[in-house]
């Protein structure tokens, strides 16, 4: 069962990868776990200042527009920016006595200022300034002469470019023709003059999916190993990245990145910044890359230099503390694996690497300092670090850690050894019988975006573990939305193309529910990306703007701005627990919550207006409640549709295999074929299966 959930596993980070990266080339990328983001630019000179004032809205390297800043103002920075104390080789040897294996560093942020000598603009580092330097010519030297890899950031937004779009509060304006074609010229430039890079850091800007692929495409006809990130939108990339210091709420199936800045507040130098105490900023910045490495990511860790260019001595002190522990505790960290289970742990996180465990105690004391894992089918052979004792019971694992392991000055590490190399764990296995739902299953994630604001994690399978006595045939039951569709049904690591096409209509049992007032609420700002869960109230608005409106309309179109979010609740009685098939609808994205936990979410095509579907929703007896989200991107309306299905019909039919699967318990992963992306949710949460 452990080698048939490794081959899954390994088919969907083979999913997620382009198959232009080399393996060699990703492998490099995914162990190397630590990396050092560099935010230097014009914006370093000012350090968060304007005018004698410190400017206290925003992020400090975006100072030009939240200071509102005019353009020749800001540029006339230029005139005395130069950074003499930027020392490359100095950058280099502190990033790898931090610990990290590459760095990133910004090339041009939205100030549109390039921090390398280029021909499409004098706008630069060696045309503008005294300093007459190509700093990223010289990072890149540097990092060849210390053998650490280089990485480029590069905005697409652009403030000064005269053909962009003017500068915005959301830095996701579209990109106009000729922007476009400016970036492909500079991109060009970056992987042609400096060397091999290892990943091209795209930020922000909301390219088409045609500019998105464009970009894509030229950065593999230069570098074919240059990692893209997932902010040139639109699916087109080979790494996900979150949210500006953000992390995922547990382990992705595909490449992913979190981005963390030393204060959540800037990313740029910021003069007057509080900093406070290295030693607990350190403490701090270490757990963040525990929680991602333990979940399958890497962790870019920014700093932001002086104007100068010289580093902040705080920062270099949090860097080195950093730095400290890795080489005392590396093991755990380089080169692993995610956390074999998908649950998490409040004592801590567990990495993986071969045949050993790494239990790194980051978080709390244990009840009785006990740690219990269940390791069906292992057998412990070894315990390093600082437990007190350890035993093996059946499958379960227990090892005793002192109350001393827990403190401020440090975090321990335990290793387990076992007789093999250790698999992801299977979660739990379902009875003979069960009805398989996206309720019971374990979700694949990956991430899906049309840029910043729409990057979610999205669902693209569903995994379960059945036990079953020589399963010969499986049941499927579907909506009219899957009708048509065909799926990939993999059953003990066989994958079977499955069209939904020969189903027979089944009527649903349903009684019908009493139906109570339906509300609307809105517009409000935010991203797709929001909380899985939600329940609220008439009395309790979910947007900052407007309240909860009674309303008779089961579909409607609101008027919206870009990046806002409308919210239509119902709440009604259901007589029996039952399933019931609802019309719901929206436009760029859409989210449906029933009785306050998250059953289905999805963007829709690329500027899609509206899009009806089906969704089959299991009611509790007595009083329930459906929120439907709509996201809108894009439009300059929101459109809706939430009612009950006219027609209370599913489909069923029955594949069987070509031999039957041996054995008493049998992993099964469904997935949409034909999708957009690899990335892109494959949208099944109607599906049903039961094993016969």
């Amino acid at each position: 069962m452990n080698r048939i959930f490794s081959i899954l596993t390994a088919c969907l980070i083979a999913l997620s990868m382009n198959a232009r990266i080399s393996d060699a080339a990703y492998s490099t990328w995914h162990a190397s776990k630590f990396s050092m983001f560099i935010h230097f630019g014009l914006y370093s000179e000012l350090g968060g200042v304007w005018n004698g004032e410190p400017v206290k809205y925003g992020y400090s390297e975006q100072i030009q527009s939240f200071a509102g800043i005019f353009s020749d103002w800001y540029g006339e920075t230029a005139n005395y920016f130069n950074p003499t104390a930027f020392d490359a080789d100095s950058i280099v040897a502190l990033a790898k006595e931090a610990g990290m294996r590459s760095i990133v560093i910004t090339t041009k942020h939205h100030d549109g200022f390039c921090m390398f000598r280029t021909a499409t603009t004098d706008y630069n580092s060696y045309d503008a300034t005294p300093a007459h330097r190509d700093y990223v010519g010289e990072l890149a030297e540097a990092c060849r002469r210390g053998g650490i890899r280089l990485g480029l950031y590069y905005s697409i937004i652009d403030w000064h470019y005269p053909h962009a779009y003017p500068i915005s509060s959301h830095n996701c304006d579209f990109i106009t023709p000729q922007h476009h074609e400016f970036s492909k010229r500079q991109v060009t430039e970056l992987l042609t003059n400096y060397g091999p890079i290892s990943e091209l850091w795209f930020d922000m800007g909301s390219n088409t999916p045609q500019q998105s692929k464009e970009l894509y495409d030229l950065v593999h006809r230069l570098q074919p190993d240059c990692m893209v990130s997932g902010r040139v939108g639109n699916d087109q990339y080979d790494f996900a990245v979150m949210a500006d210091n953000a992390y995922p709420e547990g382990a992705l199936q595909c490449p992913w990145q979190s981005a963390a800045s030393m204060f959540n507040e800037t990313w740029g130098y910021r003069s007057w910044q509080k900093r406070g105490d290295a030693h607990t900023k350190a403490m701090e910045k270490l757990r963040s890359l525990i929680n991602v490495v333990s979940h399958g990511g890497n962790f870019l860790l920014n700093i932001g230099p002086k104007g100068d260019g010289s580093v902040v001595p705080f920062e270099s002190e949090v860097l080195r503390e950093i730095g400290a522990w890795l080489r005392t505790n590396g093991e755990a960290i380089y080169s692993t694996e995610a956390s074999p289970f998908r649950e998490t742990f409040d004592w801590g996180a567990i990495t993986r690497k071969d045949n050993r465990l790494y239990l790194i105690l980051s978080g709390k004391l244990p009840d009785n300092g006990q740690i219990a894992l269940d390791m069906p089918g292992y057998r412990l052979t070894g315990v390093s670090g600082c437990a007190t004792a350890h035993r093996q019971k059946g499958s379960t694992v227990s090892v005793t850690v002192p109350s001393t392991a827990y403190n401020d000055s440090t975090i321990e590490v335990v290793t387990l050894e076992f007789d093999r190399t250790v698999e992801p764990q299977p979660t739990a296995t379902l009875p003979k019988g069960s009805l398989l739902t996206s309720a019971n299953a374990t979700p694949n994630y990956s991430y899906s975006c049309f840029d910043y604001y729409s990057n979610y994690r999205s669902t693209v399978s569903y995994s379960w573990n059945v036990k079953q006595n020589r399963l010969r045939q499986v049941e499927i039951t579907y909506t009219p939305q899957e009708a048509g569709a065909t799926v990939n049904l993999t059953i003990d690591g066989t994958t079977y193309p499955v069209t939904l096409d020969k189903g027979t209509p089944v009527a649903l049992s349903t009684s019908e529910p009493t139906w109570g007032t339906r509300y609307v609420c809105g517009p409000g700002s935010g991203v797709f990306n929001a909380a899985s869960t939600l329940r609220t109230d008439p009395e309790h608005p979910l947007t900052r703007r407007g309240k909860w409106e009674p309303t008779d309309k089961e579909q409607d179109e609101l008027p919206s701005g870009i990046l806002s979010s409308h919210f239509v609740m119902q709440e009604f009685d259901s007589p029996c627990r039952q399933y019931y098939l609802m019309d719901v609808g929206a436009g760029n994205g859409i989210e449906v919550y029933l009785n306050g936990r998250s059953v289905m979410k999805h963007l829709n095509p690329y500027r899609c207006t509206f899009r009806p579907e089906k969704v089959l929703l299991p009611l509790e007896k007595g009083k329930n409640q459906i929120v439907l989200r709509l996201y809108n991107r894009f439009e300059k309306t929101n459109a809706y549709q939430l009612r009950p299905a006219a027609d209370q019909t599913v489909y069923r039919q029955t594949f069987t295999l070509p031999a039957p699967a041996e054995g008493t318990v049998h992993s099964v992963t469904v997935r949409r074929e034909g999708l957009a992306s690899q990335h892109t949710d494959t949208e099944l949460s109607n599906l049903q299966l039961r094993l016969r």
